[in-house]
């Protein structure tokens, strides 16, 4: 059953995160209460599906502002299990991102105002709320059979923002948050990420292993290029205006060419031919068509390091059988990794839509950021042990039925025409739902708030 995996899998992987038993039992009771949760998931209704709405709730809350424990730490059986699953050696691909959680309230620490990305071009709007970094690990199931790939959490910080001097500050507190800007901010607080996960797979035994982020566009910039941790490479969406050239040729003081060319004049080039590639998209395999030039130099960006552009031709596709054609935007892609094979830098910058996929599930059905802290501790903790939840989820899905979605979940409605190959996140719910009522759960000493997760979770 998938609710005893589940189980299982936080009490065994969550021990270490934990100094006291009685503290991993509450995250344990904290996790399948607001995971099973119907409705808004807050801590006051994770409570109540506990059944303690009459005694004192301090300690609950107490779980995420005051006691001992990393975040970080509760992603680390998904890294092992990754490891163990894929143990050939090859790189070990992550998807990087950040994405902004809607926190209403102008006093909750931490919090501002972000562009939301939801906005249309022609109109930027703004949200309220917490910047958060998150990496992703991509199980690539396509190579075990026609799967599309997962991406897995395992980090999921907050990105503090420097704060702004006021009206009335002087110019030495100005020239201070300036420079201060320079040592913190969103895409330093993202290398940092990547080096603490890739301290982690040196501890798990993954040191000669190649680590590669796929990220987008907000990413490809200098100060990116220039933090990235040993044994890392990038794979980043780029601009087709920016500005490379080639180096000079040897015997002269020049370092860069001093013919400078765009990735969209590349793509405009005839001279340089296309080649086909079969990539997996979707559990589908699919032809893309891609240029390459290779020991380019980004002057602005990645300055003496030498970078590989791929450009990816518009990929034509058809709305109906009888429509016209077409065609999607071309990708331009700058690499820092020189010698891999092309097909696997563009595997991974395919599968990197896969974090998009968790930010969606994170955020609209599993309520991350609903939870109304103030805490200062309490705002990074809390979103990170719901994405934790979500993560270990996935992983005992996939330990108890697989990649494919059998017929251990829900009959799909009549109107589903074609059945997808793996399952969503709302199956897997609704299958921890229905073995909540089948299972007995005095083995996990969980059998006094059996009941009243039932009644709760269904409403």
């Amino acid at each position: 059953m998938l609710l005893r995996r589940f189980v299982l899998l936080l009490r065994t992987g969550w021990s270490r995160a934990f100094v006291q038993r009685r503290t991993l039992q509450r995250a344990l009771e904290h996790a399948l209460s607001i995971t099973t949760l119907a409705g808004r998931r807050t801590i006051s209704r994770a409570i109540l599906a506990l059944g303690r709405g009459q005694v004192d709730w301090s300690a609950d809350y107490r779980l995420f502002s005051r006691q001992q424990w990393k975040p970080a730490a509760l992603f680390a059986p998904v890294i092992g299990h990754y490891l163990e699953r894929y143990s050939a050696p090859g790189p070990i691909a992550v998807a990087l991102d950040d994405t902004a959680v809607v926190r209403a309230g102008k006093h909750v620490p931490h919090s501002g105002w972000h562009r939301d990305p939801m906005s249309p071009p022609f109109h930027v709007n703004l949200l309220h709320g917490i910047r958060f970094v998150q990496v992703s690990l991509i199980f690539p199931h396509h190579r075990e059979g026609p799967y599309g790939a997962r991406a897995l959490p395992i980090r999921f910080a907050a990105s503090v923002p420097v704060k702004k001097p006021g009206t009335k500050a002087s110019d030495q507190e100005h020239a201070a948050y300036r420079q201060a800007r320079r040592q913190k901010n969103l895409v330093l607080d993202a290398c940092a990420q990547l080096r603490a996960v890739r301290a982690e797979l040196d501890q798990h035994g993954a040191t000669h292993r190649p680590l590669i982020a796929g990220v987008d566009g907000s990413y490809c910039n200098r100060r990116t290029f220039t933090n990235l941790p040993e044994r890392t490479e990038l794979i980043a969406r780029t601009r087709k205006d920016a500005k490379l050239c080639f180096p000079a040729p040897p015997g002269r003081r020049r370092f860069y060419g001093e013919q400078k060319f765009t990735p969209e004049q590349v793509r405009q080039d005839d001279a340089i031919v296309y080649h086909t590639v079969v990539v997996c998209i979707g559990g589908t395999r699919r032809e893309l068509r891609y240029k390459e030039v290779t020991r380019v130099l980004w002057q602005g960006g990645a300055r003496r390091r030498l970078l590989r552009l791929l450009v990816l031709a518009p990929t034509p596709y058809r709305l109906s059988p009888n429509s016209r054609t077409h065609y999607r935007q071309p990708a331009y892609l700058l690499c820092t990794a020189l010698n891999m094979p092309a097909v696997e830098l563009i595997q991974i910058y395919v599968d990197r839509w896969q974090i998009e996929v968790n930010h969606r599930d994170e955020k609209e059905i599993l309520g991350v950021g609903q939870a109304q802290v103030w805490s200062e501790h309490s705002v990074g903790r809390h979103p990170s042990f719901r994405v934790a939840c979500y993560s270990m989820l996935l992983l005992a899905s996939l330990l108890e039925f697989g990649i494919e979605r059998t017929a251990h979940y829900d009959q799909l409605p009549r109107w589903r025409k074609d059945a997808p190959r793996r399952a969503s996140i709302l199956d897997m719910l609704t299958k921890l739902r229905t073995d909540l009522e089948s299972t007995p759960l005095a083995d996990f000493g969980l059998d006094e708030i059996a009941d009243n997760l039932i009644r709760v979770a269904y409403g």
